[in-house]
């Protein structure tokens, strides 16, 4: 390491800069939280120089762009700009496999330099405070910390880069990531609050799904997961209730009994492995407006796949209750991304989702050709914002139709918007539970009939394309989900 005039020093290795990283934030973290302590106890408050220690860590790279740039489809960790680019990061430990496999490549590809050093970006107190009963008692307001700490900025928490906001020309540095260290704890803190369990449970690989049903099989898989010789080791519920391999199945099923999951929104379940390629189950509920809050909040993540799982409604004659639907497009009728990503701009298909996919249900249900063509229909679904659209019928049709959609849904479409727009490669993957437009409606003892056959059929099949897409990981994260500008980390 060598010392730099404004107290950045420059690293030699991704490993060297994580560890510096860390050691940053770290003290920061312990010098913000002995300073809350102290308030609470005796009310002194920082002066100057402690407040300027309460400070995320930068990670800095540079290139300037004399070395010709290598070809690779890879669509990440390239650079093709010259100039400096930066990110502030929180939690540095936590993320450490997501910032060496970004800066790997890096440096080994590019002769870039590292820098890491002390932001100018503050950290707000309340991502430090664990649980809040640090305030209990004390006899101090959230607004009178606000005035002595650094605390929350939401016009500075902002999804800009994301959404192409930025102006390249002009900026420096450059972004480094979509995120900022900000808005990822903004992020981590939600997600704690809306499913129920540490963030640093979710795994890489996600399934949203909008009926419990869904949770119920999930649970069941990952028991007898643990049960039997697989790869995972431990599956973690709301409120941090962990089963793991080597319990007995009756001491299992007794703490998974125990789980209060209604207290939670969104609750999540957690199947880990021991390789790190665990699944991850959320039950978002209905409608694109929950939709859009838990993935703008796993986006920080970095996940490498998002699929949705759940139940629509079939437009079409020749379907089938129970039958699938693989969705190739998406006509978004949700409204709730509509400022920032107009529902003109077409969602590609991602080729290595679809064909995981239709290769995954193909395995799970054992029809091939023209069998499982009859049970998978392929096309558009639309996903509304009112449930009661059927209401609208006279009124619609003629958008429906001219989209040739197959199914209709609550929160598909905004869940493969918020993929394309964050980043996070998505897929859908439907069962039709009724066919509203053809006298086929859930009556209470045909419902329970379909719950009981097609549910765990089709979460296997999740589960199964979740499984395949693991050996393509690189792929996956396609130039299709890629701007003009980008920041370097995927």
């Amino acid at each position: 390491m060598s010392n730099e005039s404004d107290n950045f020093i420059t690293v030699h290795t991704p490993e060297e800069a994580v560890d510096q990283l860390s050691i940053l934030y770290d003290r920061a973290v312990a010098a913000l939280g002995q300073s809350l302590k102290r308030y609470l106890r005796d009310r002194t408050r920082p002066d100057e120089q402690q407040l300027r220690q309460f400070r995320y860590p930068e990670l800095r790279l540079s290139w300037n762009g004399c070395d010709p740039a290598p070809a690779s489809v890879r669509a990440w960790a390239k650079v093709q700009v010259p100039g400096t680019y930066s990110a502030t990061i929180t939690h540095p430990q936590d993320f450490r496999g997501y910032l060496l496999q970004q800066l790997r490549p890096l440096t080994t590809e590019f002769n870039v330099r590292l820098q890491v050093g002390v932001s100018q970006q503050a950290i707000p107190y309340p991502y430090v405070v664990e649980q809040g009963d640090e305030l209990a008692g004390s006899g101090v307001t959230a607004a009178e910390m606000a005035r002595v700490f650094p605390s929350t900025d939401l016009s500075a928490t902002t999804d800009s880069t994301a959404d192409g906001l930025l102006d390249w020309e002009s900026s420096e540095p450059l972004p480094l990531a979509l995120f900022d260290a900000a808005r990822v704890d903004f992020s981590l803190r939600r997600l704690v609050h809306y499913t129920g369990s540490d963030w640093r449970h979710v795994q890489p690989w996600i399934l949203l799904t909008n009926y419990h049903r869904y949770v119920d099989q999930f649970i069941r898989h990952g028991l007898d997961m643990l049960l039997a010789d697989s790869r995972f080791q431990r599956m973690v519920l709301p409120g941090n209730v962990v089963v793991e391999r080597g319990m007995a199945e009756g001491e299992m099923q007794a703490i998974l009994d125990s789980v209060v999951w209604h207290k939670y929104q969104m609750p999540a379940y957690h199947l880990q492995a021991a390789d790190g390629d665990g699944i991850t189950l959320v039950n978002i509920g209905v409608g694109p407006s929950n939709a859009k809050n838990i993935t703008d909040h796993l986006a920080v993540l970095r996940p490498h796949c998002w699929l949705m799982i759940g139940h629509c409604g079939g437009l079409r004659q020749s379907q089938t209750i129970g039958d699938y639907v693989l969705a190739h497009a998406y006509m978004r009728r949700d409204g709730i991304l509509d400022r920032v990503l107009p529902p003109y701009i077409p969602l590609p298909a991602l080729a290595e989702v679809q064909q995981a996919l239709q290769e995954a249900a193909a395995q799970v249900t054992g029809d091939k050709g023209d069998d499982l063509k009859r049970r998978l229909r392929t096309g558009t679904v639309l996903t509304y914002d009112d449930r009661n659209w059927e209401l609208r019928w006279a009124q619609e049709r003629s958008q429906i139709n001219l989209s040739r959609a197959v199914a209709v849904d609550m929160e598909s479409g905004t869940i493969a918007a918020q993929g394309y727009r964050l980043r996070v490669p998505y897929g859908t993957l439907l069962c039709v539970s009724d066919k509203p437009l053809h006298s086929e409606l859930k009556l209470p003892g045909a419902a329970g009939a379909f719950y009981e056959r097609a549910v765990t059929q089709h979460l296997h099949i999740g589960i199964a394309a979740l499984e395949l897409l693991q050996s393509q990981v690189s792929s996956l994260h396609s130039r299709k989900l890629r701007s003009f500008d980008e920041p370097l980390f995927r």
